[in-house]
């Protein structure tokens, strides 16, 4: 049988999975190495890895192309899943937030409000549970520059340290959702190598100190 293939979301998620997967046993020499290559072979019956961008990840795994990924909570949220989410890899933590400017009183005026986000759906799915009436404006850049010019009342976006928030003169005012890298699996490549699949998820998991699988419907 092929090897287990595995999607990667390239850069800082990349470098903490393949922190993970040296804990779990596996010798990824090649992969730290620097080069133009997007598929490694880990050596010794390791699996093979593919490394993407994150929404290519889920991509990629929803087609079964790859039977696993590694991507951040926050893509799942906006891409949706047709896939099992299995593990809680507890890097890349970071939250979405609502955000406005210094001072403004969002939620204290029955007019419409208008959200910038590069999350519509995330933004959606949160002021749909409030049952309020919102305009979302997709922005692919800076969002924080929405509200300084006028575009926006709010925005949803993803923070660590709120630094940048700071330094624009905004605020968060609302915690929207906690994300952190997750490990999700392709329906059917469950089916057809479970015993695979279940063998690297038991070594991810010793090497995470977790013995309980994040949202598991194995």
């Amino acid at each position: 049988m092929n090897p287990i293939r595995i999607a990667l979301t390239k850069g800082r998620l990349e470098k903490e999975s393949i922190a993970l997967f040296e804990k779990a046993g596996f010798d990824c020499s090649e992969l730290k190495e620097k080069s133009r290559k997007l598929i490694f072979r880990l050596p010794e019956s390791g699996p093979e890895i593919v490394l993407a961008k994150a929404p290519d990840v889920i991509t990629y795994v929803e087609h079964g192309v790859c039977d696993l990924g590694v991507v951040g909570k926050d893509t799942i949220m906006e891409k949706g899943r047709s896939f099992y989410e299995v593990l809680d890899l507890k890097f890349g933590k970071c939250r979405f937030v609502l955000a406005t400017k210094a001072g403004e009183n969002f939620y204290g005026t029955y007019k419409s409000r208008t959200i910038a986000t590069k999350y519509p759906e995330v933004a959606k799915a949160f002021f749909d549970k409030k049952n309020m009436d919102i305009e979302i404006i997709k922005i692919e850049g800076s969002v924080e520059l929405a509200p300084i010019l006028g575009l926006a009342d709010g925005i949803v976006d993803i923070v660590e340290t709120g630094s940048t928030l700071r330094e624009n003169g905004l605020v968060p005012i609302e915690d929207v959702a906690f994300v952190s890298a997750r490990m999700i699996v392709n329906l059917a490549s469950m089916k057809m190598k479970k015993r695979e699949i279940l063998g690297f998820l038991s070594k991810c998991e010793a090497a995470l100190g977790d013995e309980s699988l994040k949202e598991s419907k194995l």
